[in-house]
């Protein structure tokens, strides 16, 4: 599940949502219960004044009813009006009537043949439920305001520990000493986290400390067989009596052992941690393409292709050559293996480099994956080329594109800055 907000935020939300759920129940019963109290006043007022008056009423017939701007008594015997006659029909307990055109709270009793009826004009009730209604507004607005600003406090109070974290580990480069961080956070889950970074920080470093060991320990112990191997080579191409078939084979030997010596030194190169540690000399990138241009000539042999250099500026690099020479060969390589026909035209200008070919192209999908290791687009291929050359490039903060299209060829631009 992703999150688009941050977990302060989320946090302050969830604090404020409580607050107003609370708030809403809160006000929603003291409602109902002010309206229940209400009701229950004004039924107590009505029946004591109602029960004063006609006890009063027995004693003296001309006793005066309890009466105010809102209360009005009435003494039935005989319906005089139509009003009067809705009156009468009143059962005993507190209940609503329309009397001349208002609304009133009418409590009714009879004795003696008689009807007695209290009206209590609801007008003044209805005005201070509006009242109360509009303070009980005021007071959830209020409330969820204050759980807003006091979540939004909270939260980043509580969420503190994770933050201090989430920096710390955004600070922690697995090629530098390690830095344990369980020991500056409590014993809680924020700790057990810190604890799991650390014992992941852990692994990482002992893998990449293993993975630059394996390297070094390979380019080393390849140097010497293939020094030996590229001697035997020389010596045998020095020999004036060989054949052409079997010089051709020496040929490819020795070309062999180049790029492989060529591969171990990169590979050497590029275990060492940092990029300052590489040794670095200026190099003529045209001089040095030009040079495997030649040198890999033999994969166009019985192919009718057309080689096109054109030199557009002379870019000088200061980075370790063996390190350029892998990449530009790799790409070099591949345009001469996958075409059959037409040409291969290499642009040299002053930033970038391109190398543009009819071959086969590089399909869609292919073309999301041709930089992962051990992936090849073409069947046959070993899929660490391009891979390495990635690795290169974000080693010096070069941009390489790619364009392709199947059955049209490909297009490869190598940005030096």
């Amino acid at each position: 599940m992703k999150f688009r907000t941050s977990l302060r935020y989320r946090v302050a939300f969830a604090f404020a949502f409580l607050g107003t759920l609370v708030s809403l129940v809160i006000a929603g019963g003291l409602y109902v219960l002010m309206l229940d109290m209400e009701q229950r006043l004004i039924a107590e007022t009505l029946s004591t004044e109602l029960e004063d008056y006609m006890a009063r009423f027995a004693l003296d017939p001309d006793a005066s009813p309890p009466t105010s701007t809102a209360m009005h008594t009435f003494v039935i015997s005989t319906a005089a009006d139509e009003d009067q006659a809705r009156l009468m029909q009143l059962q005993a307990g507190l209940q609503q009537v329309l009397f001349q055109n208002k609304n009133y709270f009418a409590e009714a009793r009879e004795q003696a043949g008689q009807h007695f009826i209290v009206l209590y004009e609801d007008l003044r009730s209805r005005q201070r439920e509006q009242r109360f209604r509009v303070y009980l507004i005021a007071g959830v607005l209020v409330m969820i305001g204050l759980s807003a600003v006091l979540g939004f406090w909270l939260a980043g109070r509580v969420i503190s520990p994770v933050v201090e974290l989430a920096r710390r580990v955004s600070e922690l480069k697995p090629k530098v000493r390690l830095i344990p961080l369980a020991a500056d956070f409590p014993e809680d889950e924020v700790g057990e986290l810190a604890r799991d970074f650390d014992d992941y920080q852990q692994r990482l470093s002992e893998f990449i400390e293993r993975e630059r060991a394996f390297t070094s320990d390979v380019s080393h112990e390849l140097r010497t067989p293939l020094t030996v191997i590229k001697g035997a080579a020389e010596v045998l191409l020095a020999d004036g009596q060989m054949d052409l078939a079997r010089r051709a084979r020496v040929e490819r030997i020795a070309r062999a052992v180049a790029e492989a010596s060529e591969l171990s030194s990169a590979l050497l190169l590029l275990a060492r941690e940092r990029k300052d540690q590489l040794t670095s000399s200026v190099c003529e990138v045209g001089e040095i393409l030009s040079q495997i241009l030649q040198s890999h000539r033999y994969l166009l042999e019985h192919k009718p292709v057309d080689v096109r250099f054109e030199i557009r500026g002379q870019p000088q690099l200061l980075v370790e050559c063996s390190l350029l020479r892998v990449v530009l060969a790799n790409l070099v390589r591949n345009a001469f293996s996958y075409i059959e026909q037409g040409y291969v035209q290499v642009t040299l200008e002053s930033i970038y480099v391109e190398i543009k070919d009819t071959g086969v192209g590089i399909s869609h999908a292919s073309l999301e994956r041709v930089f992962e290791p051990y992936y090849s687009a073409q069947p046959g291929g070993k899929g660490i080329g391009l891979s390495l050359v990635r690795r290169i490039c974000q080693r010096y903060d070069w941009d390489i594109k790619i364009d392709s299209r199947e059955g049209q060829g490909t297009c490869i631009r190598l940005y030096f800055s």
